[in-house]
């Protein structure tokens, strides 16, 4: 019963996955050869927006969803700088053959998937869904993670602000966070907000002694 459902929500699922692909604007950086424009039709195809380029460029044009890459020995030795920016787009290695170096600068510019050349249509599209799945992930959990950061960083923030007003003020723990979260009330702000300001105002009265 379980598995049936789950089968019946990816088949639902299909073509919204199919018509988010169609959206997706992406580059194509691979030579201009037989296997380049094989690998732009399909993706034509697919109904994707693709521009290609050769060589590799130092920076990527603006609005990309997804890069294709030619990984090959002559533009391995490239900084690929665009590769390593937190915003950068999901990245689809090409490679002719592997070896060390290869493998080395597949992973350096963070391919979520690779396609083997010569690029064939069969394969392509489940390369561009399981990249396209890793990478919403990877995004996911990069946003749960800054969130929960934050959310430490506002706990220590509270517990020093209220040590600070525990110790000025001569109040208790509870007293020193309704302080706190008066304020917040007042001002319309978050408490760790108003924690943060009473640790800068505290550090800035504190120089000098």
């Amino acid at each position: 019963m379980g598995e049936t459902a789950s089968r019946q929500r990816t088949v639902r699922a299909t073509p919204s996955l199919l018509k988010d692909l169609r959206t997706l604007r992406i580059a194509v950086y691979h030579p201009d050869d037989a296997d380049g424009r094989q690998l732009t039709q399909q993706l034509q195809r697919i109904g994707c927006q693709v521009q290609t380029f050769w060589p590799p460029a130092p920076t990527l044009p603006e609005g990309l969803d997804a890069v294709f890459l030619a990984v090959r020995p002559d533009v391995i030795d490239l900084g690929f700088e665009w590769a390593k920016s937190e915003d950068a787009p999901m990245v689809i290695a090409i490679v002719t053959y592997e070896n060390p170096t290869i493998v080395e600068a597949v992973l350096r510019i963070g391919a979520k998937a690779v396609l083997p050349s010569p690029v064939r249509s069969f394969g392509l599209l489940s390369s561009l869904v399981v990249a396209r799945q890793v990478y919403d992930d990877i995004k996911s959990h990069a946003r749960r993670l800054r969130k929960l950061e934050g959310k430490l960083l506002g706990v220590r923030r509270i517990a020093e602000a209220k040590s600070i007003l525990m110790r000025t003020r001569n109040v208790t723990e509870g007293q020193a966070y309704d302080l706190i979260r008066e304020q917040a009330m007042n001002k319309r702000v978050t408490t760790e907000e108003i924690a943060s300001a009473i640790v800068n105002a505290n550090e800035i009265l504190s120089l000098g002694k």
